[in-house]
């Protein structure tokens, strides 16, 4: 891809785009983008190995242990318990809760993917925090659901477009026929 004369990509003879400069709000977008990605993928990677920061090595996904039965059994004494503590330990849990950290820590940490990412870790993050109804310290307001209108921000402000692959990611034909995987 090169830079013609008055600051267009030429790509294909029939495709010129013009160059948007970054600005600094994109910058800050990019890097809330990278650090919430670094939080999902961190957690995924402290689950699944037992680095001994939330999840000690003997509870580790490989060593056996379930990623889920922790936070979820936990949540028996609260509003909706009964249906979150059910779910706990269960594979195909564990499974979809480890590969949905993957997942959207991956696409946020690479800018790819924004808007699957900003809707699956939303929900994610709003299971999360009904799980943990009532709340200690707050009515109704956590981190949760604030880190979930950061992701609805994130694809909102094309932050994987500065800092990430998302600009390239969304000119692949994959990502033209199929606009909701920009």
């Amino acid at each position: 891809m090169a830079i013609t004369e008055g600051g267009h990509r030429a790509g294909r003879a029939d495709a010129v785009e013009p160059v948007a400069a970054a600005r600094p709000v994109d910058y800050v977008w990019a890097i809330a983008r990278i650090f919430l990605g670094w939080t999902f993928l961190w957690a995924f990677l402290d689950k699944l190995f037992g680095w001994g920061f939330a999840t000690p090595a003997e509870r580790a996904w490989i060593n056996g242990g379930s990623p889920t039965t922790g936070f979820l059994k936990g949540t028996g004494e609260n509003a909706l318990g009964g249906l979150f503590s059910s779910l706990a330990g269960q594979v195909w849990v564990d499974w979809l809760f480890m590969l949905g950290l993957l997942g959207i820590g991956a696409a946020l940490m690479l800018g790819v993917g924004m808007r699957v990412a900003a809707v699956t870790g939303g929900l994610l993050l709003v299971l999360m925090w009904a799980a943990a109804l009532p709340l200690d310290t707050n009515p109704f307001m956590d981190d949760h659901l604030v880190y979930a209108v950061v992701l609805a921000g994130l694809a909102l402000a094309g932050a994987g477009d500065t800092l990430g692959a998302g600009a390239w990611w969304g000119r692949t034909p994959l990502v033209r026929r199929h606009p909701i995987l920009k």
